[in-house]
């Protein structure tokens, strides 16, 4: 793995922006691997910035997110669509049907997670994945689990992880138990991985994942596996390195 060390939370974003924007320049038709959360919203401010001024184009390009919450539509506040087309599709000129996320509200769950893994295979391999880190060493909403389901599937969120998204609902019993996601199967396909983790809360899990044994106690160890990771971090995710 590459693992830089940032001394701010704005250098990094700037650095991961920089990473995403020169794959973009160097191959118009990339395909993108995103991700929600706090995390990505500085690196995705960065991207639009960078549109606006002329140094980047999104028209070819091809997006997958990663997840999204079981019985949320697209249009809820607090949905992964929302998200995206808040922090970045509705910015650039993305078209809006290059942009793919897993459709919550759909009738058949399974059936929705083969045609959502069938797409990503049919329009991938993803080029760049980009991914954030849970406290207890999600990836996706991967969670720690005595085995890992390696494509993309419904998953029962863990209760540490309701509440660390609590802060995107108006009440916190409203955060959905389930969600659709990509495995960690489909992760490890992605030709290169962008790890980012900013805040003290993160440093043991990225301690655990990165240095720690490749266990599924800790889903983002996995990522030793993959020959090209680039971990980026701030200073407080990084003190236990």
């Amino acid at each position: 793995m590459n693992i830089h060390i940032y001394e701010s939370e704005e250098l990094l974003d700037e650095a991961a922006a920089g990473l995403i924007g020169g794959l973009v320049r160097l191959n118009p038709r990339a395909v993108l691997g995103l991700a929600t959360g706090s995390t990505p919203v500085g690196i995705y401010r960065r991207l639009v910035r960078d549109y606006r001024a002329g140094l980047i184009s999104f028209r070819d390009v091809t997006t997958f997110n990663l997840d999204e919450y079981v019985g949320l539509p697209a249009d809820h506040p607090a949905s992964y669509h929302t998200f995206m087309r808040e922090h970045l599709f509705d910015h650039v000129d993305l078209p809006s049907d290059a942009a793919h996320l897993p459709n919550g509200a759909a009738a058949d769950l399974d059936a929705e997670c083969r045609r959502y893994e069938a797409l990503i295979e049919a329009k991938g391999p993803i080029d760049l994945q980009i991914l954030g880190i849970g406290s207890n060493g999600h990836i996706a909403f991967n969670e720690p689990a005595p085995e890992l389901v390696p494509g993309v599937h419904v998953v029962e969120l863990a209760e540490s992880t309701r509440r660390a998204n609590a802060r995107f609902f108006d009440d916190p019993q409203d955060v959905p138990k389930h969600a659709l996601t990509m495995g960690v199967g489909s992760i490890l396909q992605a030709r290169a991985i962008l790890l980012v983790a900013k805040g003290k809360d993160k440093a043991e899990a990225i301690r655990r994942a990165l240095k720690g044994p490749i266990t599924t106690d800790c889903p983002a160890s996995l990522l030793q596996l993959h020959p090209r990771v680039v971990c980026m971090l701030d200073q407080e995710a990084g003190e236990l390195l």
